[in-house]
C-alpha cells in the first residue's frame, strides 16, 4: 500500500498559500490516518522523499528506498525512528579529519591556558621573571665554564701523551700509555659533547624566558584573558605584538 504526496521540496511559496493548496495539506494527516488503521495496528509506515521531492508513505519501503532517509511512523502517525542516508566514504573521512582537527585544536587551547595559568601564578611582575632567567643563566654558565676548563685540561694531558709516544719513535708503546691515552680521548669527547649540550640549553633557556615575559605582559594588558586563563582555561592565542 502507498500514496504519495506531490510537494516537491525544491517548491517554495512566499505568503500565504492558496485555498487550494491549504486544502491538499490539510488533508494529509487524514491519509495517514487511513493508511495505517487500513494497515492494521501493528503494522508500521514510512515516510520518504524520491529524488524528484515527491513524499511517499508505505507499508514498506520499496528496495529503490532502503538507502534513502525515511521515517518509521507509528499507528498514530508519529516518527518514533528516524534512519539516516548512507554517508559516502569520502564525506565519512573527511568529517572524521575535521573532527579529529578540532580535538587537536581543544587539546592546544587547553595547554595554553594551562601554561598561562602558571605563568600568573609564579610571577608577579616582570622582574620577577628576569630574576628567574639569570638564575637559570647562571647554573647553566657555571656548568659550562667547569667543562670547558675540564676539556681544556684534557686536550692538555692528551698532547703531551702524544708527544710522549711519538719520543718513543720505533719503541714499543707501553699499554699504559696506550689505555691512558684511549680513555683521556674517550673523555674528551665526552666533554666536547657536553659543552655542545650546554650551549644549546643556554639558548632555549633564554628564547623561553624571553618567551614567558612576553605572554605575561600580554596576559597582564587584558584583564579577560587573565580572568580566563585562572578560571575555565578557554584563553585563545594572544595577538603578536
Amino acid at each position: 500500500m502507498e500514496f504519495a504526496v506531490n510537494t516537491p521540496s525544491s517548491r517554495r511559496l512566499s505568503g500565504a498559500a492558496p485555498r487550494w493548496r491549504r486544502s491538499h495539506l490539510a488533508m494529509v494527516p487524514a491519509c495517514i490516518a487511513l493508511a495505517l488503521a487500513a494497515a492494521g495496528a501493528d503494522a508500521a509506515m514510512y515516510k520518504w522523499v524520491d529524488e524528484k521531492g515527491v513524499t511517499h508513505y508505505t507499508d514498506k519501503l520499496p528496495p529503490d528506498a532502503v538507502n534513502k532517509a525515511n521515517t518509521e511512523l507509528n499507528k498514530q502517525g508519529v516518527a518514533i525512528k528516524k534512519t539516516e542516508p548512507p554517508v559516502a566514504p569520502e564525506v565519512r573521512k573527511a568529517r572524521e579529519a575535521d573532527a579529529e582537527k578540532q580535538r587537536e585544536l581543544a587539546k592546544e587551547q587547553a595547554e595554553l591556558a594551562r601554561r598561562d595559568r602558571a605563568l600568573l601564578d609564579s610571577y608577579t611582575t616582570e622582574s620577577d621573571i628576569d630574576l628567574a632567567k639569570n638564575r637559570s643563566i647562571k647554573t647553566i654558565d657555571q656548568a659550562l665554564q667547569s667543562a670547558q676548563a675540564y676539556s681544556a685540561r684534557l686536550t692538555k694531558r692528551r698532547e703531551d701523551l702524544l708527544a710522549t709516544k711519538a719520543a718513543l719513535g720505533t719503541k714499543p708503546v707501553p699499554a699504559t700509555l696506550e689505555r691512558e691515552l684511549t680513555s683521556t680521548e674517550g673523555e674528551l669527547g665526552r666533554q666536547q659533547e657536553f659543552i655542545a649540550r650546554k650551549k644549546q640549553e643556554l639558548v632555549m633557556v633564554t628564547a623561553r624566558y624571553d618567551s614567558d615575559k612576553q605572554r605575561w605582559a600580554e596576559l597582564k594588558g587584558s584583564p579577560a584573558r587573565i580572568e580566563a586563563a585562572k578560571t575555565d582555561g578557554s584563553v585563545a592565542a594572544a595577538p603578536k605584538k
